[in-house]
C-alpha cells in the first residue's frame, strides 16, 4: 500500500478557510486532518470538514451527466454521456446568445470559495457571451458596503491576535457554529482574563459561554451601536488624540449621538438602561486604561433592512476609544480585502463587448417570473447554476421554485448531489468536490494565500468547475487562448506576485507548503492609514452622501416589526430569523447522514411564553407562516429564544425536510439599506400548532 500526504485547503464559506492534510492510500482519500503547522487551523477541524470523505465518497454523488426525463422538480433523469450533454447545452445557447444574450444568467455563489473554481473559467464563458451579470449580494455586501464607507475597505484585526484582547464583543455571530479557529482565541484569551460579551438576540452555544449575553431585539444593532457613542462621548471615554489625527467628522458625529440615550436605546433595542451603560463604560474604560479591546461582528448583523449602517455604526466604535493602537484591539468583520488577487486577468471582463444589465441573485424569484420590458430587458430564458443551491437557499422560496418550474427556462446545474434546485434542472452535470481539482484561495477570517492540490482522481465521470466551462466554450465556437488556460495557469496569476502584501507569491512554492501569510502589520490601522477617500475613519462620509445616504451613523429600523409596521405585526407577531445550524454550512452537508442524524430534524426554537400563547408545548409540530408561504417543524420550547422571537437554525434541503419546505418560504426579497443584500433576519411571523 502506497501511502501520501497532500496539502489542501477548505473550500467552504467559512472564514476559518482551513489548510488540510488528505491522507490517500492507493489513490483513495482514508482521511482529512488540519494542519498542525498552519497558525490558524492549528490541525483542528469541524466536525463538517473532518468528515469530508463522508461526503466525497457518499452513495448519492453525481457520477455522469443527467438528462430530465420527468417533470420539473420530480427529480427523474436519465444518464446521457458528456458529448450528449454538450450538445444540447450549446443547441440550446447558441440561439439565445445570437438573439439575446442577457437572457442568459449565471447563478453562483461560494459553494466553493476557491479563486479557480468559482468565478474564473465560468466568468470568461459568460463574458464572452454577453450574458447577464449576477450581483452576488446574498451573503455579506450590506455589511461590506457599509464597513468600506468607514473603515474603507475588508481589512480589520488579524485574526492570530485575539487571543492577547482583553475585552472581546462577539456581535451578531455564533463562532462555535461558524468561526471556530476565532473561538479557540477568544477561549484562550478568556483563560488569561479576557471578558467575553455576545450581543446577539438568541442564545447561541457561543452566548452561553460568554461571561455576558445581551439580547437585543432583531435588526436595531445600530441603534445600540449609536446609545455606545452616546455614553462614550457624554463620560469622555474617548481617545481624543486618535479622534483629531486619524478620523473625520467626530463633531457632526457628536451631535447624532447626542439623540440616542440610553434610555431611548433601551427602549428601541428591548434591552435595559444599565446594559447599554455598562457596556460603554466597560469598553470605553478599558481602551482608556490602555488595555487592548476587539470587536469581532458577523453577517448575522447585516441581514435586516439597515443591515449596512448596523455594520458600519459598530465600525465607528473602535476609532472613538483608539482600539486600532493595539494589534489585538479595532474589529473584525472580514479579512478578504487584504489579498491582492487578480480578479480582472482571472475573469477577463475585457471580454464584453457591452456591459450587461445586472440581476441579483436576491431577487432570482422575481426576475425569474419577470416578463421582457424596456425596463427589465429580456426574459430570463435559461440559468446555469453552479456553485450554489438556489431553491433552498434564495429567499421568498415559493417564487424561487415557480421561476424554476417555467417549462420554457432551460436550466443546466454543475453539481455533486442532487440537490433542491438539480431536481428542477434539464441537464446536470457531475462537478468534482475539493479533494479532486487544483484551487487556490483567500480568506475572509485570515490572511493567508491558500493552495489546493487534487488528491485523488475525479469520481466517474465528474469534472471540475473549470473543465466544464472550457468544454461548452469549445462547444460554443469560442477559440480565445484564455480558454486554453489549465488550472495551474490560472492559480499563477491569482495573485499579485508584485504587490508588497504577496511577498513575490509563486504558485510552485505555495503549491509545495500550502499556505503562506500576506506582509500585512500587525495592527494595521495603528497611526490611521485606512483605505478611504481622506485616508482616516470616516465618521462623517461624503461618499455616503453622494450615494443618496445618510453620511452619519444612523438607525435604520427593519422593514418588519411591531415599531415600523404596527397593522403586520398584528398578524404576525413573532420576529424570526434562521442562523446556520451547527452541523450544516448554509446547504452543505445536508444530505451527509451522519451530520443530519447529528442535528436532528428541522425545528422551531420559541420562548416558553410565547408558546403556552399559542398553545403549543415542546414537542408538538408547528406550522410557522406569513403572507409569504409556510413550513412545518417541530417545536422547542427554550428561553434561548427572547420573548417575541422565534429561531429556525437553517438551512436544510427541502426534500428533507418535514414538510418539502425549509425557513425561506417565509423570508422577504426586500433588500437592505445598502449593499442590495438580502434580508433573511427581517422577518415576522406567527407559530401555530398543527397535527402530527
Amino acid at each position: 500500500m502506497t501511502t501520501t500526504y497532500v496539502r489542501a485547503a477548505c473550500p467552504l464559506d467559512c472564514p476559518d478557510t482551513c489548510a488540510l492534510l488528505v491522507t490517500v492510500e492507493d489513490g483513495v482519500a482514508t482521511a482529512v486532518k488540519g494542519d498542525p503547522d498552519h497558525p490558524t487551523t492549528a490541525g483542528v477541524l469541524c466536525t463538517k470538514v473532518s468528515r469530508y470523505t463522508e461526503r466525497t465518497y457518499h452513495e448519492d454523488r453525481l457520477l455522469h451527466p443527467l438528462r430530465r426525463v420527468g417533470k420539473k422538480g420530480e427529480g427523474k433523469f436519465e444518464r446521457i454521456s458528456w458529448d450528449q450533454a454538450l450538445d444540447i447545452i450549446a443547441a440550446r445557447l447558441k440561439p439565445i446568445a445570437e438573439r439575446a444574450p442577457e437572457a442568459i444568467l449565471p447563478y453562483s455563489y461560494c459553494g466553493t470559495m476557491g479563486l479557480i473554481q468559482g468565478e474564473s473559467m465560468s466568468s470568461r464563458f459568460f463574458n464572452k457571451i454577453g450574458a447577464s451579470l449576477l450581483d452576488r449580494t446574498i451573503c455579506a455586501m450590506a455589511g461590506a458596503t457599509g464597513y468600506r464607507y468607514t473603515i474603507g475597505g475588508s481589512v480589520g484585526t488579524d485574526m492570530e491576535q485575539f487571543q492577547n484582547s482583553k475585552l472581546l464583543i462577539i456581535w451578531g455571530g455564533n463562532p462555535i457554529a461558524s468561526n471556530l479557529h476565532f473561538w479557540t482565541r477568544a477561549q484562550e484569551a478568556k483563560r488569561h482574563g479576557a471578558k467575553l460579551i455576545a450581543i446577539d438576540p438568541y442564545r447561541s452555544l457561543t452566548a452561553e459561554k460568554c461571561h455576558q449575553h445581551i439580547a437585543l431585539l432583531p435588526g436595531t444593532d445600530a441603534a445600540l451601536a449609536l446609545g455606545l457613542m452616546h455614553v462614550l462621548i457624554r463620560e469622555d471615554l474617548l481617545d481624543h488624540d486618535y479622534i483629531a489625527q486619524y478620523t473625520l467628522g467626530f463633531e457632526q458625529l457628536k451631535q447624532r449621538a447626542a439623540e440616542w440615550t440610553p434610555e431611548r436605546t433601551a427602549q428601541t433595542c428591548g434591552i435595559t438602561v444599565d446594559e447599554v451603560v455598562d457596556l460603554a463604560r466597560l469598553y470605553g474604560g478599558m481602551a482608556k486604561a490602555g488595555e487592548p479591546v476587539a470587536i469581532r461582528t458577523n453577517y448575522g448583523v447585516q441581514r435586516v433592512r439597515g443591515g449596512g449602517m448596523a455594520v458600519r455604526n459598530i465600525a465607528c466604535l473602535p476609532a472613538l476609544v483608539g482600539a486600532w493602537r493595539h494589534a489585538a484591539g479595532g474589529v473584525q468583520l472580514s479579512s478578504s480585502g487584504s489579498f491582492p488577487t487578480n480578479k480582472p486577468k482571472l475573469q477577463r471582463t475585457d471580454l464584453l463587448k457591452k456591459i450587461p444589465r445586472t440581476i441579483n441573485m436576491t431577487t432570482i424569484g422575481d426576475d425569474l417570473l419577470r416578463p421582457a420590458s424596456a425596463a427589465f430587458g429580456p426574459a430570463v430564458e435559461a440559468v446555469i447554476v453552479y456553485n450554489s443551491n438556489p431553491l433552498a437557499v434564495a429567499p421568498d422560496s415559493d417564487k424561487v421554485m415557480r421561476g424554476f418550474l417555467r417549462e420554457d427556462l432551460f436550466t443546466v446545474v454543475l453539481e455533486q448531489f442532487q440537490t433542491d434546485t438539480a431536481d428542477y434542472a434539464d441537464i446536470v452535470l457531475p462537478a468534482t468536490t475539493q479533494l479532486e481539482h487544483i484551487d487556490a484561495h483567500t480568506s475572509y477570517g485570515h490572511l493567508y494565500m491558500m493552495a489546493n492540490n487534487a488528491a485523488i482522481a475525479p469520481m466517474g465521470e465528474a469534472k471540475p468547475n473549470t473543465e466544464i466551462f472550457r468544454l461548452l466554450a469549445a462547444r460554443m465556437g469560442f477559440d480565445d487562448d484564455c480558454f486554453k488556460d489549465s488550472d495551474d495557469q490560472l492559480a499563477a496569476i491569482a495573485f499579485n506576485a508584485q504587490d508588497a502584501r504577496a511577498l513575490g507569491f509563486d504558485w510552485d512554492a505555495l503549491k509545495q507548503k500550502g499556505w503562506q501569510k500576506l506582509n500585512m502589520p500587525a495592527a494595521p490601522f495603528a497611526q490611521g492609514g485606512f483605505p478611504t477617500p481622506s485616508g482616516k475613519c470616516e465618521f462623517y462620509s461624503a461618499q455616503m452622501e453622494k450615494d443618496g445616504l445618510d453620511p452619519l451613523p444612523a438607525y435604520v429600523p427593519p422593514y418588519e416589526s411591531a415599531a415600523s409596521n404596527p397593522a403586520l405585526a398584528a398578524r404576525y407577531p413573532l420576529a424570526m430569523i434562521s442562523p446556520p445550524a451547527r452541523n450544516f454550512l448554509n446547504s452543505t452537508f445536508v444530505n451527509v447522514k451522519s451530520l443530519r442524524s447529528a442535528e436532528g430534524e428541522p425545528h422551531l426554537d420559541m420562548h416558553p411564553d410565547d408558546g403556552a400563547a399559542r398553545g403549543i408545548a415542546h414537542g408538538d409540530m408547528v406550522r410557522i407562516f406569513n403572507d409569504r408561504g409556510s413550513f412545518v417543524c417541530k417545536a422547542r420550547l427554550t428561553d434561548k429564544a427572547r420573548a417575541g422571537l422565534v429561531v429556525g437554525l437553517s438551512v436544510w434541503w427541502k426534500k428533507l425536510a418535514t414538510d418539502g419546505k425549509n425557513a425561506n418560504e417565509v423570508t422577504s426579497q426586500q433588500l437592505t439599506d445598502m449593499g442590495r443584500a438580502p434580508t433573511f433576519y427581517d422577518t415576522l411571523v406567527q407559530v401555530e400548532r398543527v397535527s402530527a
